[in-house]
């Protein structure tokens, strides 16, 4: 009886936490100084956005919006997922946030799996729907990256920006696939060495293959930190179903590569969150110099 009392409590406790923790959100911050960084004059600030799923903090994001400006970002990065993509669903609370960002600086914006699935099945939705929320971002001033790349200048740096639209069925439930760099330059032009490469690629599990392509930074979501984090563990599930993820919520740099991977602004299906605060992600690039 008294291991019974134990359990429903744990229980209750987990339930209040998971609940409690799908009303706020961090600020996570992550440093990364490399060799290609000898060409920055002063620290610059990346912003890693993902997977809002229409999440409203405040009056018309007004909260997320405010930390984001406090950040005085040079770069803001969206790696995907910022709507729903289901029937009847809403794109609006996304472009309330999105559209007003590049006000503040310059924003390239790289798809996931829910607005892709818009652009490619619009049988399944409003016809117009992808189209319309494209021509929204790309009017605010938006650089919206589909297969695309383009260059930024941070001081004498010249930074290679690639959002990587992988074929849906990489994003299927239940299954384990596979994606090499072979892949990826069937999608966009292979890295070019000599500049620094950013990859926006929603779907972290495949960074082994964006090393290789050439990556110097991946940015990615689309885990949602695993639905339920364990420290010193990490995400615990994909939505692939994949247990214990190597990259689910955090910065890892393997070499002079790295990969920051948002834990996420919002959730849909599984609206649950455990020891996983939703975040903004910030990325201090530090100048880099020989001792």
């Amino acid at each position: 009886m008294i291991k019974m009392i134990i359990i429903a409590v744990l229980l209750l406790i987990f339930f209040v936490e998971a609940k409690r923790e799908l009303h706020f959100f961090k600020v996570t911050r992550y440093s990364l100084c490399v060799p290609k960084f000898h060409l920055l004059n002063t620290e610059k600030k990346v912003i890693l956005l993902a997977d809002l799923h229409n999440k409203v903090y405040g009056d018309q994001n007004k909260e997320l919006l405010e930390a984001i400006r406090r950040e005085k970002p040079d770069l803001i990065l969206i790696a995907g997922d910022m709507l729903v993509g289901k029937e009847s669903y809403s794109f609006q609370e996304a472009l309330n946030l999105i559209t007003r960002l590049p006000v503040i600086c310059p924003v390239y914006y790289s798809l996931g799996n829910h607005e892709q699935r818009l652009k490619e099945h619009p049988q399944k939705y409003e016809q117009s729907a992808y189209n319309s929320y494209k021509k929204a971002l790309q009017s605010s001033g938006v650089r919206l990256l589909e297969n695309k790349t383009e260059e930024f200048m941070l001081d004498r740096l010249c930074v290679r920006i690639s959002g990587l639209e992988l074929p849906m069925k990489t994003y299927k439930k239940f299954r384990k696939h596979k994606v090499a760099a072979e892949d990826i330059c069937s999608c966009i032009q292979q890295s070019d060495q000599r500049k620094y490469n950013i990859l926006l690629a929603h779907n972290p599990v495949f960074f082994p293959a964006y090393k290789e392509w050439g990556a110097d930074l991946t940015v990615s979501g689309h885990l949602h930190g695993g639905i339920i984090r364990i420290p010193g563990l990490g995400g615990i599930i994909t939505p692939q179903a994949v247990l214990f993820p190597k990259y689910s919520g955090e910065m890892t740099q393997e070499g002079n590569q790295a990969i920051a991977v948002s834990k996420g602004l919002g959730t849909h299906t599984i609206n649950l969150r455990f020891c996983n605060y939703a975040e903004i992600v910030v990325i201090s690039l530090q100048p880099f110099t020989k001792e």
